[in-house]
């Protein structure tokens, strides 16, 4: 099976790559709102030790978005626990589909968490910084500050644009995504 981690910006749409693909895709920023939904274990674990902000399951985003935003230390409680769920989430995808040619990676935090192998084939989903604003802007969720505590926790783009072997000019056209994808398929298989 040939794994391959897409990387890139908050925003530079490396789901919409992923999902050009054709191949089974994990995407962790779906799984942590299945996870909010659903997993009530998650839900005690957080209350546990935010018990001020987490008030109600299904977990509501709002409340992890105070707890973020009042302090750091929050925001490491929510990763270490959120993130422990996404991994065993993942080992679970990468089971069933273990007879895939590929699978796609789509983990905000691939290199950050270290979740990728060092055989994993990196692609770079490059977008320019005034598409990047002007999709970010048209997410009914977005917030300035959260975004920021993000970005500090994230390699930057450059460094992960070096690690990868693949860069996708992504300028949210089909064809300017589908063209590089099919010529990285060729290549891989």
């Amino acid at each position: 099976m040939i794994r391959i981690g897409i990387l890139g910006d908050i925003g530079s749409g490396k789901s919409y790559v992923a999902n050009n693909f054709g191949y089974p895709v994990f995407n962790a920023d779906y799984e942590v709102s299945k996870i909010y939904n659903e997993e009530k274990k998650v839900f005690y674990k957080l209350k546990k030790k935010l018990p001020s902000y987490i008030l109600s399951f299904p977990i509501n985003k709002t409340e992890i978005t105070q707890a973020i935003l009042s302090n750091n230390s929050n925001f490491k409680k929510i990763i270490k626990i959120v993130h422990e769920e996404i991994r065993k989430k993942m080992i679970l995808f990468l089971k069933k589909h273990r007879n895939k040619k590929i699978v796609i990676l789509d983990i905000p935090l691939l290199l950050e968490n270290k979740i990728n192998n060092k055989k994993d084939i990196l692609i770079f989903v490059d977008s320019s910084k005034k598409d990047i604003k002007k999709r970010l802007k048209k997410r009914s969720n977005f917030n300035k500050k959260l975004l920021d505590k993000f970005k500090k926790i994230q390699f930057t783009p450059k460094y992960k644009k070096n690690k990868a072997q693949f860069i996708i000019k992504n300028k949210f056209t089909k064809k300017s995504v589908n063209m590089p994808i099919k010529k990285i398929l060729r290549e891989i298989l």
